[in-house]
């Protein structure tokens, strides 16, 4: 593959092969015990994929995307995603941030797998009248501090470093709300402007809901569409929404010895962490109220220290726990420390042998590439440079990095960013794979379309530099359902009509976000919506019963 850019030559002091095998066969079964992950707490990474998943789903992180920013080149902009398939129309609880859990996003500038700085958000949720009340806001909310909004949450930002000193910077900051519909949040990019902040030392932060950037058409596990790709098309996601922790960071900060220019590749990983078992106690007597991590309303805060926290969700790279990752082991993969990656022998045999394409040969007759697949050990383990494998490019590698210490390198699951690399002037959905090296697998943007990068991958384009014409057209679902944003977040504003008529009131994605016009200033296209009607109807027969808005065609 013809990935060439201009960098440093670089030879690793340990052959990878041998470092992949040396710490032997530690099986994950054995990861899932050292834990202690029981099904109550464990969760999975991407959209679903792990069969835990469903028990926790506000601990479930869905996509990680790394990228230059494209209007501020000299910082990189970090976004991570979590609660998947979001209905708009989900009260009367919406959808907060879990209060017992620590969001996390970490950096790793010297390759051993271990973070270097670890960004943690971890939220507190407040409730103005909690004994009068059911509703998440009980008038119009123009404002995050607004007396009508009934249910608010705020964060504490922290950065802690590779020797566990922690530095608090952000205090008491709010996270936007989920979007209640038109009637209640007239202006919602009102309230997502208020939920961005200054974070000390020239960064951004934002914490909110967002519609999901990410894009396909899930009937690839319907035996790879159905075995026919004529059916494909059909964008799964189209119209949910998810919850977005955003961090934008000069590239300094990120990059070994604060040196972006000597060391400009970093990987990047996001991770749930969640307390140990919390004790029911008492509830309140009404006023506001607030509970945080450990300290959850109607519970008592577990005692416990450090020690008591569990990973009990982990993303870097998309789709490799979807895709490649075995069943048995996808669970205990999401509460591993990627510098453990490399000893794990069933997640190196399935990087080197994957599922993907002999599923594909046996459907569709495209012949399996023969493993071992060392080109995929570089693209999801090692990072692609030419002294780490058969693809002949230095592109995003720690090993590429001036002042790394080779012989402290593992191969490591992470999604690696070469920050040297310029901003794409016009971006490629296929990213490298289309010789645009701002995309995936160097980072990931919001419109990289990371479905159709990895099945090419997977049959081999990224070794061979040719795209396998039998699946040229991958799903067919080329874009995210509502155009990213020209500005920090970047991320789309929520969705607010109804999954089952998204698609058909509004297939471009325009589906009315409260913003009374055509369009904003950070870029995010809208289409006026004439009417929502009546927002929700409650009955009372002795329970409350919601019913869903249904939103009149623009």
């Amino acid at each position: 593959m013809q990935f060439c850019r201009p960098s440093r030559s670089t030879r690793p002091a340990r052959s990878l092969e041998r470092a992949l095998a040396a710490s032997g066969t530690l099986a994950l079964v054995s990861a899932m015990a050292l834990t202690g992950l029981a099904p109550g707490t464990s969760s999975a990474s991407s959209h679903r994929e792990a069969p835990l998943t469903s028990g926790d789903p506000k601990a479930d992180n869905t996509d990680v995307y790394a990228f230059t920013s494209p209007d501020k080149p000299d910082t990189v902009t970090l976004v991570a995603n979590w609660i998947p398939f979001q209905e708009p129309n989900g009260g009367p609880n919406f959808y907060p941030f879990a209060n017992d859990a620590r969001y996390n996003i970490k950096i790793d500038g010297n390759g051993d797998g271990k973070p270097d700085t670890t960004y943690t958000w971890a939220f507190t949720d407040h409730i103005r009248d909690d004994a009068n009340q059911f509703l998440y806001n009980t008038g119009v909310v123009k404002t995050l501090d607004d007396p009508t909004l009934n249910f608010r949450q705020t964060y504490t930002l922290t950065a802690t470093d590779a020797h566990g000193n922690t530095k608090t910077l952000l205090k008491d900051a709010p996270a936007a709300p989920s979007n209640v519909g038109r009637a209640s949040m007239p202006d919602y990019a009102s309230l997502r402007k208020q939920a961005v902040l200054d974070v000390p030392g020239g960064g951004r932060t934002f914490a909110g809901q967002a519609s999901d950037p990410f894009f396909l058409d899930l009937r690839i596990f319907d035996l790879l569409y159905g075995g026919n790709l004529k059916e494909t098309g059909h964008n799964t996601l189209a119209g949910y929404n998810v919850n977005t922790i955003a961090l934008q960071v000069p590239k300094k900060d990120l990059a070994l010895k604060g040196d972006a220019e000597r060391n400009p590749v970093i990987g990047i990983w996001s991770t749930t962490d969640r307390k140990g078992a919390t004790v029911a106690g008492a509830g309140g007597k009404g006023g506001e109220s607030s509970s945080s991590a450990g300290d959850a309303k109607g519970t008592a805060p577990d005692k416990g220290g450090e020690s008591d926290w569990r990973q009990v969700s982990r993303l870097g790279n998309p789709l490799v726990n979807e895709v490649v990752v075995p069943l048995k082991y996808k669970d205990a993969f999401n509460a591993l420390s990627p510098d453990m990656d490399h000893t794990v022998t069933p997640v190196v045999d399935k990087v080197k042998d994957p599922i993907v394409p002999k599923l594909i040969q046996s459907i569709y007759g495209i012949p399996a590439p023969a493993a071992p697949r060392n080109d995929l050990v570089e693209i999801f383990l090692t990072g692609v440079c030419k002294a780490c494998g058969p693809i002949k490019a230095d592109l995003n590698s720690q090993l590429l990095n001036a002042d790394v210490d080779k012989a402290a390198f593992v191969p490591a699951e992470e999604l690696r960013l070469n920050m040297s690399v310029p901003v794409t002037a016009k971006p490629n959905r296929l990213g490298v794979l289309a010789q645009d090296l701002g995309g995936f697998p160097n980072g990931r943007r919001l419109n990289d379309d990371v479905v159709d990068i990895s099945l090419q991958a997977l049959e081999g384009a990224a070794q061979t530099g040719k795209i396998v014409t039998g699946l040229a057209a991958g799903d067919a679902v080329d874009t995210p359902y509502r155009r990213p944003g020209t500005s920090f977040p970047y991320v789309a504003l929520p969705n607010t009509a109804a999954v089952n008529q998204a698609d058909s009131l509004h297939p471009d994605g325009g589906v009315g976000a409260g913003l009374g016009g055509t369009a904003f200033g950070d870029g995010f296209p809208v289409v006026a919506v004439t009417a929502v009607g009546g927002g929700a109807l409650l009955a009372c027969a002795g329970a409350l019963a919601l019913r869903r808005r249904r939103a009149n065609q623009a």
